[in-house]
C-alpha cells in the first residue's frame, strides 16, 4: 500500500494501525489465489465478448421501445447475446422481471402442473421460494405453487454434500421438476460447483431421463468458465442486480434454457400466447448490455474481497465459509460472529463503507419474504444490488454474516478495514 493511502484511511476513517496491517498481512498470504481468479475473468470477458460480435450488436439496438414492444430489436439482442453466453437454446431477459426470485418463480409457475412434484436436492431453498411453494401457508390463498396442486418434496444435504441415495429413492413418476440451488443462500455450506452440478445432473437424468432439470444460479454467473446450462441444465434463472448485471444494470432479470421452458416462463410473465412478444424496453438495452460486458470483471473484484475477508477472519480465529483457500462458486462470503450484536456491528461497518447511504444505520426489520427478522447493509448505487458490496444476516442463530460484493477490491478492503474497526471497539476482537 502506498504511504499517502496509508496515511489517508487512518485520517479519514480513523482506523487503526493495527488494523490496515493486520488486513495487509492477510492479503499478502492470499494474493496467489487472484491468478486462478484473472484467468477465469480473461475466459468470460473474451466469451461475452464473443457473443455481442455474433449478434451483430449494433447502435440501433440501443434504441427506446414504447408500448407494446412490437418488433423491439434491442430486446430481442439482449436475448441473443444472453442464449449464447450461456450456451441455450432461448433466453427471456426483461425489466419486468424484478427480482431473482420473481424469475425463479416464472420458471416453476411455467413448467410445473397440478400434481407435479418439485424436488429441491440441495436442501430447503432460500427463504423467498420458500414463501413461492408455500410449504408453510396454512391460511389463505395467495397463489402458491401448493395452492395450485403443485407438490414438493426435499433432499437435505449431508455434510454439504450431495444425498445420491436419498434422492434415488425421492424420485418418483409425478416428479416433474429437479430444484438445485447453487448459492449457499442463508445456509451454512460451500456453493455447489460446475462439476458437482454436471455430476448432479448425469445422476437425476440416469434416473429419469425426462426430468426438468432447474438451477437457481444467483451471485453463481461468471465464478467459472462454464455455467449451468453448459453440463445439461434445462433451465436457469437469476438477477440482474447481481452478478450479471455488473453493477450497472437498474432492474430486471434473465431465465435461459430449453426453448421450450424459456417460452413457458415467458407466458407467465406476459400471458398465454403473447409469451416474449411484448415488453417495451424503454431504452435500456444498451446498460443491459453494458452491464453484461462489465460482469466478468465486476465478479473477480467481488471474488477478491471474498477471499480476503474468508482469510481476515479465519486468522482471527473466527468459522467461515468457504474457506479461503476453497474453489468457490459463488460470490458469498459466510462468517460465523456468534452474536447478534458482533452481526449487528459487523453490518453497520459496511453500511460506513457505503459510496451511498453511509451516514445510514441498518437495523434489523420485519423483511417480507423471511421468517425472521434480516438486517441488510447495502449502500449502493442500485436498490438492493448485491453484486456491490453489501452484508447481509438473519438473525436467527449461529448468527452468520453473509458478506457479497464489491465493484472494486479497494471498496471491498475499505468495508473489511471498517469491520475490523467497528469489532474492535465493541470488544468483539483484539489485534
Amino acid at each position: 500500500m502506498h504511504k499517502d493511502t496509508f496515511e489517508f484511511i487512518k485520517r479519514e476513517y480513523n482506523i487503526d494501525d493495527s488494523v490496515i496491517k493486520f488486513c495487509s498481512k492477510s492479503e499478502e498470504k492470499i494474493i496467489s489465489r487472484f491468478k486462478n481468479i484473472d484467468e477465469i475473468r480473461e475466459h468470460n470477458q473474451l466469451k461475452v465478448i464473443s457473443a455481442l460480435q455474433k449478434a451483430r450488436i449494433g447502435d440501433r439496438h440501443f434504441q427506446v421501445s414504447t408500448g407494446y414492444g412490437y418488433n423491439d430489436e434491442g430486446r430481442e439482442g439482449v436475448e441473443k447475446v444472453y442464449a449464447t453466453v450461456f450456451n441455450s437454446e432461448d433466453a427471456l431477459v426483461r425489466p419486468h422481471i424484478s427480482s431473482g426470485t420473481h424469475a425463479i418463480s416464472l420458471c416453476l409457475y411455467g413448467v410445473l402442473r397440478p400434481g407435479d412434484e418439485i424436488l429441491a436436492v440441495t436442501g430447503a431453498p432460500y427463504d423467498t421460494i420458500q414463501t413461492v411453494i408455500g410449504w408453510d401457508n396454512n391460511e389463505g390463498d395467495f397463489g402458491t405453487l401448493k395452492d395450485y396442486g403443485v407438490n414438493y418434496n426435499q433432499v437435505d444435504l449431508v455434510d454439504g454434500k450431495v444425498d445420491y441415495s436419498s434422492i434415488k429413492e425421492a424420485i418418483h413418476s409425478k416428479t416433474k421438476m429437479i430444484y438445485i440451488q447453487r448459492s449457499t443462500g442463508y445456509a451454512w455450506r460451500n456453493a455447489l460447483t460446475i462439476s458437482q452440478i454436471a455430476e448432479l445432473i448425469d445422476f437425476v437424468k440416469g434416473i429419469k431421463k425426462d426430468v426438468i432439470v432447474m438451477v437457481d444460479n444467483c451471485y453463481g454467473e461468471f465464478m467459472d468458465t462454464l455455467e449451468p446450462t453448459d453440463v445439461g441444465a434445462d433451465l436457469i434463472a437469476g438477477s440482474l442486480i447481481k452478478n450479471p448485471g455488473g453493477g450497472i444494470s437498474p432492474t430486471g432479470g434473465y431465465i435461459v434454457g430449453k426453448e421450450e421452458y424459456v417460452y413457458k416462463a415467458a407466458c407467465r410473465l406476459s400471458a398465454p400466447g403473447i409469451a416474449k412478444e411484448t415488453g417495451s424496453t424503454l431504452g435500456i438495452n444498451r446498460t443491459y448490455l453494458q452491464g453484461l460486458f462489465l460482469a466478468p470483471h465486476i465478479v473477480s473484484e467481488a471474488v477478491k474481497t471474498a477471499i480476503l475477508a474468508a482469510k481476515v477472519f479465519e486468522d482471527l480465529g473466527f468459522e467461515v465459509r468457504p474457506k479461503s483457500d476453497d474453489y468457490r462458486s459463488d460470490i458469498i462470503q459466510s462468517i460465523k460472529l456468534g452474536d447478534p450484536k458482533a452481526v449487528i456491528s459487523f453490518c453497520k461497518a459496511v453500511q460506513k463503507a457505503a459510496p451511498v447511504d453511509s451516514y445510514v444505520t441498518p437495523e434489523p426489520w420485519d423483511m417480507p419474504g423471511y421468517d425472521s427478522q434480516v438486517i441488510m447493509a447495502a449502500g449502493a448505487f442500485i436498490q438492493g444490488s448485491s453484486i456491490e458490496l453489501s452484508a447481509d444476516a438473519p438473525m436467527r442463530e449461529p448468527y452468520i454474516a453473509y458478506l457479497q460484493g464489491g465493484l472494486t477490491h479497494d471498496h471491498g478492503k475499505l468495508g473489511l478495514y471498517l469491520a475490523l474497526q467497528e469489532l474492535m471497539e465493541t470488544g468483539f476482537i483484539t489485534l
